[in-house]
């Protein structure tokens, strides 16, 4: 072509022309950083929504689910609505009642006991489980362990108990 830019024929092509390429790089730099930033900061809420949820958990063990409001236990997974819990909501219940880090095998063994109809949809449950520990993990909601075996372990992600605040229930701004 005569104008200075490539033939577009679809994906992968890419302009020529000088004159915009260095405000293009700019934007897609911005918006990656933006991106990387947005990602990190989701990555902090869901930290500590993992925490909040566990600090509620803990309590509703120790006091009762009766302290909790119908909304609250909605929140927390723990409302019994009489249909299935959904199968990642299991995986979250499992992990944050969990007083260990634990394996793909256990996980799947506390959702047969508590759901056992849960696991029948799937084909494989423990490749199941394993996914869905893995999909916690992307979203900083777990981190694996390595067990004393060198099996790979999942367990909830909490905040650090911070010195300035109520470790049991947090300051009312953060929550």
């Amino acid at each position: 072509m005569q104008s200075g830019r490539s033939l577009s024929t679809g994906v992968g092509t890419k302009s020529t022309m000088g004159n915009g390429d260095g405000h293009v790089q700019e934007v897609v730099k911005a918006a990656q950083e933006e991106l990387g930033q947005l990602l990190r900061q989701r990555a902090a809420v869901m930290k500590r929504i993992g925490t909040v949820k566990q600090t509620i958990v803990g309590l509703a063990n120790l006091f009762g689910d009766e302290v909790l409001s119908e909304e609250l236990l909605e929140l927390v997974d723990r409302k019994s609505s009489g249909r299935q819990p959904g199968f990642t909501k299991a995986c979250r219940m499992v992990l944050m009642e969990a007083n260990r880090p634990l394996a793909a095998r256990e996980v799947c063994e506390q959702i047969e006991k508590r759901v056992p109809a849960l696991l029948l949809r799937h084909k494989d449950p423990l490749a199941s489980v394993t996914t869905v520990l893995n999909r916690l993990v992307d979203y900083g909601e777990a981190k694996t362990l390595a067990s004393h075996n060198g099996r790979r372990t999942w367990q909830w992600v909490a905040d650090p108990v911070d010195e300035n605040r109520d470790s049991s229930l947090g300051s009312p701004a953060a929550l």
